[in-house]
C-alpha cells in the first residue's frame, strides 16, 4: 500500500535514461578491465620468468671499432651512469662462462652433441619458482632457460630432415641434457634440466650461483667487463631511454622496447577508457539521484502525512531505496552478460590469430562491477534518507 501511494509521479523516461547511462558506464569499466587482462598475456606470458619491463642493452659494433680492437664492453663508469638515470630501476650484467662447455642428448636411437655457451644474470631478474632455479654447491643437475627458437629449429629443420619426432615444450622439459664442462685442467659432466623457454633472450641462462662457482673452478675466476646488460625500467616507452641510448651508442636486442611500448600504451588506453566509463557512471548516478529527489519533492505532502501517521523515516524511504538497489543490481547483471558476449567475440578473434592464446581471469572485472554496484547503492540509500529528513 505504501508503494502504491508513493509511486505516483515516477518518470519512466528519467529512470530509463539512468538505466541506459549506468549500463553503458559499467559495461565500459568492466570490459576495459577484462580486455586488459585478456590481451596483456599476449605481450608477457611467453617470457613470464623474466621481469616484463626490462631491456637487454649492448654496444653497437662498428667496423672501425673492430679494427681498433675495441672490446664493446661496459666500464664501471658506464654502469654507474646508467644506474643513475631517472628511468632506471635496476641494472644487471650478463656473466659469460669462462670455460668450455658442450651438451649432448640421446633419444630416438640417436646421440647428438654440440658446443654451446652459457650466461647468467642476477637471480632477481628471473621469475622462476625458487626451487626450480636453485643451485647449491656440488649439485649435479643444472636448471637451464633456452631460446624458444632453438626448439623451433629442431622441430621444423633438423627433425624433419632426419625423420625424427618433433618435441613439445613439455616433452623437452623432461629430457635431461649431458653438460660437459672443461677448463683449468679439469673436466666434469653435469645434468642440465630445461625449466623455461624464451622468445626475448638469445642466450642460454643458468643460475648465477652456478656460473660464479664454475668460473672460479674451471675459468680461474678471471676479471671481466660485461658486454651485455639487462635493465629494469619504470616505463619502457619513456622517450628519455631512446635518447640516452642514441647519445651513448647503445642498442637494444631485436628492438626489445617495442613490446614494452605496446604494453604501456595498452595500459594507457585502458586507463582512458575506464575513466570515460567512470565518468558516465557518475553522471548516470546523478541522473538517478535527481530523479529521486524530484519524486520526493512532488510527494512532499504524502511524506509529511505518513510521518504524522507514525511511519518512520526509514520505512518511508525504503520503497525508493529498494527501487534504486533493484535498478543498480539489474544494471550489474546485464553488464556482466554483455561483457561475456563481447568477450567471446574478441577472444575468438585472438585465438584465431595467436597460437596458444590463453585468456585472462574474469575475477578482477567482476570485482570492479561489484564495487561500483555497492558504492552507488550505498550512497543512494544514504542520500534518500537524508533528503526525506530534510523535507519533513
Amino acid at each position: 500500500m505504501l508503494w502504491k501511494l508513493l509511486k505516483q509521479h515516477i518518470s519512466v523516461a528519467q529512470l530509463t535514461g539512468f538505466f541506459i547511462a549506468n549500463l553503458c558506464g559499467m559495461v565500459i569499466v568492466m570490459l576495459g578491465v577484462q580486455f586488459y587482462n585478456d590481451v596483456l598475456p599476449v605481450f608477457t606470458q611467453e617470457d613470464s620468468f623474466i621481469k616484463k619491463d626490462y631491456i637487454v642493452v649492448t654496444k653497437k659494433v662498428s667496423t672501425l671499432g673492430s679494427i681498433a680492437g675495441k672490446s664493446g664492453t661496459f666500464s664501471s663508469y658506464e654502469l654507474d651512469d646508467l644506474k643513475a638515470q631517472p628511468f632506471t630501476v635496476e641494472v644487471g650484467a650478463f656473466q659469460p662462462a669462462q670455460f668450455k662447455v658442450s651438451a649432448g642428448i640421446s633419444f630416438g636411437g640417436m646421440d647428438m652433441s654440440t658446443a654451446m655457451f652459457l650466461e647468467s644474470v642476477p637471480d632477481n631478474f628471473v621469475d622462476v619458482k625458487a626451487d626450480a632455479w636453485e643451485y647449491l654447491e656440488g649439485q649435479k643437475e643444472i636448471p637451464i632457460i633456452i631460446p624458444r627458437n632453438y626448439l623451433n629449429l629442431y622441430n621444423f629443420g633438423f627433425a624433419r630432415s632426419r625423420n625424427l619426432p618433433q618435441l613439445s615444450e613439455g616433452m623437452i622439459g623432461l629430457v635431461s641434457l649431458n653438460l660437459y664442462i672443461s677448463g683449468n685442467g679439469m673436466r666434469e659432466m653435469k645434468k642440465g634440466r630445461i625449466v623455461g623457454f624464451s622468445n626475448r633472450l638469445n642466450t642460454i641462462l643458468v643460475p648465477e650461483a652456478f656460473m660464479m662457482a664454475a668460473n672460479a673452478t674451471y675459468g680461474g675466476n678471471k676479471s671481466w667487463e660485461p658486454s651485455r646488460l639487462i635493465i629494469e625500467v619504470d616505463n619502457p616507452a619513456d622517450e628519455r631511454i631512446a635518447g640516452y641510448f642514441n647519445d651513448n651508442g647503445y642498442e637494444t636486442e631485436d628492438n626489445k622496447l617495442d613490446a614494452g611500448r605496446i604494453t604501456w600504451f595498452l595500459k594507457l588506453a585502458v586507463g582512458v577508457v575506464m575513466t570515460v566509463g567512470l565518468v558516465i557512471s557518475l553522471l548516470s548516478f546523478y541522473i538517478l539521484l535527481l530523479s529521486i529527489y524530484l519524486l520526493l519533492q512532488k510527494n512532499t505532502d504524502k511524506l509529511e502525512n505518513l510521518i504524522l501517521l507514525g511511519y518512520s523515516v526509514s520505512r518511508v524511504a525504503m520503497p525508493y531505496q529498494v527501487l534504486t538497489v533493484v535498478m543498480n543490481f539489474s544494471v550489474f547483471i546485464l553488464s556482466v552478460i554483455i561483457m561475456f558476449i563481447v568477450r567471446d567475440v574478441y577472444t575468438d578473434a585472438l585465438s584465431d590469430i595467436i597460437t596458444g592464446y590463453d585468456d585472462g581471469n574474469i575475477a578482477q572485472s567482476l570485482v570492479c562491477g561489484v564495487i561500483l554496484f555497492v558504492l552507488v547503492s550505498v550512497y543512494n540509500i544514504i542520500a534518500i534518507s537524508r533528503k526525506i529528513k530534510s523535507i519533513i
